[in-house]
C-alpha cells in the first residue's frame, strides 16, 4: 500500500514541476515523494529493512526521473529514513507532529543536498539559495503531508501495522 503512495507522489512531483512554470508559481518547490516516504513509515513498522530498501530504490528512481545525480537521492533518502524511524519511535504521531516532522525533514533534505552539491562543487550554491528553496517548499509540502496523513489515518486497519493517533 505504501508503494502506491510513493508512485502517486513521484507522478505528482513531475506534474507539478511541469505545470509551475506555466502558471508562474515559483512559491512552490514540490518534494512530494520525500513527504510520502515520511508518512508511509507506519505501514513498515515491523519491516524496517523493507522500508529502507523502498527508500533507496525510490531515491534512485527520483534521481533518474528528476535529477542528473545518480545515487544522490538514494543515499539522502536512506539517511532521511533513519531519521524518520528514530522520530517515529520516540514521539507519538498526531497532526501537529506530522507537520513538525515534515518541516524538519524538508529542511534536513535541502541542507543535505546543498551540502553535498557544495562539497563536490556540482552546482554553485549559497546560504541565500538554500533559504529560498526551504521557504518556497514549506507550504505545498506541509499541505500534502496533512492530506497523506489524513488518508493514511482513515485507511482500514488491515493495511496498518500500528495505530496512528
Amino acid at each position: 500500500m505504501g508503494i502506491i503512495f510513493v508512485i502517486i507522489s513521484l507522478l505528482l512531483d513531475g506534474i507539478i514541476n511541469n505545470l509551475l512554470p506555466f502558471i508562474n508559481l515559483s512559491l512552490f518547490t514540490p518534494l512530494l515523494t520525500l513527504i510520502s516516504l515520511i508518512i508511509i513509515y507506519p505501514l513498515y513498522i515491523k519491516k524496517e529493512k523493507e522500508y529502507l530498501i523502498t527508500l533507496f530504490i525510490t531515491g534512485i528512481i527520483y534521481d533518474l526521473l528528476y535529477t542528473n545525480q545518480l545515487f544522490l537521492n538514494g543515499v539522502i533518502f536512506l539517511l532521511i529514513g533513519i531519521i524518520v524511524m528514530n522520530l517515529y519511535n520516540k514521539i507519538s504521531i498526531n497532526y501537529l507532529t506530522i507537520l513538525l516532522f515534515s518541516l524538519l525533514i524538508i529542511i534536513i533534505y535541502i541542507l543535505l543536498t546543498g551540502l553535498i552539491l557544495l562539497i563536490f562543487n556540482v552546482v554553485p550554491i549559497s546560504i541565500n539559495k538554500l533559504l529560498y528553496i526551504i521557504k518556497n517548499s514549506i507550504l505545498l509540502n506541509l499541505i500534502y503531508s496533512e492530506i497523506l496523513y489524513i488518508i493514511l489515518k482513515r485507511m482500514p486497519k488491515k493495511y496498518k501495522k500500528t495505530s496512528i493517533n
